[in-house]
């Protein structure tokens, strides 16, 4: 595989044309400067609306504004990430930055102003202009938040203690990313060095079980070392929001962090029991792992490893985009037309190159068209990656042709349906068309592993955040010990007997972020479960389930995230999708086993 120096090597057609959005950088400074002039007019609203027109006026000009800041700030993000080391680059985006904070300024005023109507004026509002028909599903979303907002002196507190609140997540950040220092390990030298998070990545996965087994020792020491400065962090971040919760009288810290989507608490915790009632299959997998292995005793280093040695596949770009359309074939023309205009039109950046942002992601442009960034390696992770990339773009692309501004963003609650779809059909697609039996387990290996971690660590992780919200609403105190004592258990209980404890393990919850922003990680499940079960039916060449699918990505947030995918034949306030996809694992490990 080529490594390119520069970005000036990588072929056009594999870097994405920034010129769909500004062809040239005097167009977007000239939106920087009307984005400005938009946000200090949105300003004199303030105080301003009385009456059905000026309430319009406002919303049509804040849309307008929305959009041209949009295309402002996405320009020089992806201009920086082509290269986070060039200061021009930088510089627009600073700038971008501070155009952020002037246009929030100019529209914090609107919320606590419209939860201060009564419903009855907003009616009087809409029936007076016709206009406010577009924004209507908007301005009564906001009143159900009505009973959850305080009064504009008690609000006006809260926000300025924003930045005090956020201090536990900031701090752990900090130790997290800037301050922690890793053991060190032996390198191919025989030199001691130390160790670093990608180091960790690639040496947990090494074939040397004592490499593994060093490699986990020093990637674990600065937690342990750390443990109550993180405990307290942990601690503080949980308490903060139980604290919230409260004030904003709501029954529950939980139900606080599932708000915003519309989902009962019943959809959380019908997701922790379906997946605990159907865990044997993960077991039998850890069972069969420690056969494979040959190991006496099977231990947290050797649960990354491949089982499968000897079968690392090169796949060209081009291959691999020729491989995900024929795999995507079952989703029908227009979907693979769309792909083939994300390559043809360059809207993909394929090549790692110095500087360039690391991983992958996409980022629909409403107005232009999806934006796709890779670091693209010519092998099995890289293929995945693109089709899980292209399921997000093409949902992105579908959404802003069907709907309006207002409604052609998708919430992450569903986000990660559409790229799980595409991976399940690859993985199926190529599963049908390899002969070699090594292969076959190599790529059966790969897929357990990713639905291990996409979906059964996930909801232990959910677990965990729902147990020690819970202790922290009845005032127990939140210390090391009660973390140790809640994940130990919870890994016992995920991954069965088989498993040797090791006693680094049950600091497992020091090195996790996501639990600093709450109740979220439970949707990387959900999502997965529902792109199981519809992945399935569309294989099975159910067309009804194949419509509605279609349907959905064209759908952006016209609807709460559970109403649109009951609307697939997904209903997750039931526990069928899960147990579906519960089903589908115990098919996946009664395969590889058979092989």
């Amino acid at each position: 595989m080529k490594v390119y120096t520069s970005r000036g090597e990588v072929p056009v057609n594999e870097k994405w044309n920034l010129e769909d959005i500004y062809s040239d950088l005097t167009k977007w400074e000239n939106d920087l400067q009307v984005v400005e002039e938009m946000a200090a007019k949105l300003k004199g609203f303030d105080g301003a609306i009385q009456d059905g027109k000026s309430l319009y006026e406002y919303l049509k000009q804040r849309e307008e504004l929305s959009y041209k800041f949009n295309h402002v700030y996405a320009y020089s993000m992806l201009r920086v990430d082509e290269d986070t080391r060039d200061a021009n680059s930088q510089s627009l985006l600073e700038r971008a930055k501070g155009l952020s904070v002037k246009v929030s300024a100019s529209t914090s005023f609107f919320m606590p102003f419209l939860l201060g109507l009564e419903k009855e004026t907003l009616n009087s509002y809409m029936l007076e202009e016709k206009g406010l028909k577009y924004f209507e599903e908007d301005l009564f979303e906001s009143f159900r938040y009505k009973d959850h907002v305080l009064t504009k002196d008690q609000e006006e507190v809260l926000s300025q203690l924003g930045e005090a609140l956020s201090a536990p997540s900031t701090t752990f950040g900090m130790i997290n990313n800037a301050d922690i220092k890793f053991g060190e390990i032996t390198n191919d030298n025989n030199e001691k060095v130390q160790l670093t998070r990608g180091m960790y990545s690639k040496l947990i996965e090494d074939e040397d079980r004592e490499k593994r087994r060093e490699a986990y020792k020093a990637y674990y020491k600065p937690y342990v070392e750390l443990k109550n400065s993180i405990a307290s962090t942990l601690s503080a971040a949980i308490k903060n929001n139980v604290t919230l919760a409260r004030i904003r009288k709501y029954p529950s810290a939980l139900e606080k962090g599932l708000f915003g989507d519309m989902v009962p608490k019943e959809v959380y915790e019908n997701l922790i029991t379906a997946t605990k009632e159907n865990i044997a299959p993960l077991h039998r997998y850890s069972e069969l792992r420690k056969q494979k292995l040959q190991l006496d005793e099977l231990r947290q280093y050797d649960m990354s490893v491949p089982l499968v040695q000897g079968v690392k596949q090169v796949i060209p770009y081009e291959e691999a985009y020729e491989t995900m359309m024929k795999a995507l074939a079952p989703l029908g023309e227009e979907y693979i037309t769309i792909l083939r205009e994300f390559k043809d039109a360059r809207y993909i950046d394929v090549r790692e190159t110095p500087g360039k942002r690391s991983g992958a992601y996409n980022l629909g442009i409403y107005g232009v068209h999806p934006f796709i960034l890779l670091n693209h390696q010519d092998d099995l992770d890289s293929l995945f990656t693109l089709a899980h990339e292209c399921g997000h773009g093409v949902h992105s692309k579908l959404s802003s042709q069907h709907q309006p501004q207002i409604t052609a963003r998708y919430s992450i609650f569903v986000a990660e349906v559409a790229s799980t779809v595409n991976e399940v059909l690859l993985i199926n697609y190529l599963l049908e068309h390899e002969g070699n039996s090594d292969v076959r387990k190599h790529l059966l290996n790969h897929f357990i592993d990713q639905f291990k971690g996409t979906f059964f660590t996930q909801v232990m992780f959910a677990e965990f955040e729902k147990i020690t919200h819970k202790l922290a609403e009845k005032g127990t105190p939140l210390n090391v010990e009660i973390f140790n004592q809640t994940y130990e258990a919870l890994f016992r209980e995920y991954n069965g007997d088989v498993v040797v404890f090791d006693d680094e393990v049950k600091f497992g919850w020091s090195r996790i972020p996501h639990f600093y922003r709450p109740f979220y990680v439970y949707k990387y499940a959900t999502g997965f479960a529902a792109a199981i079960h519809l992945a399935t039916k569309i294989l099975e060449g159910d067309n009804e389930t194949l419509q509605a699918y279609l349907n959905f990505l064209r759908s952006g947030s016209c609807d709460y995230p559970l109403e649109l995918l009951k609307k697939t034949g997904v209903d997750l306030t039931t526990p069928v999708p899960i147990e579906n996809a519960m089903k589908k694992f115990g098919e996946l490990v009664e395969e590889f086993s058979s092989l």
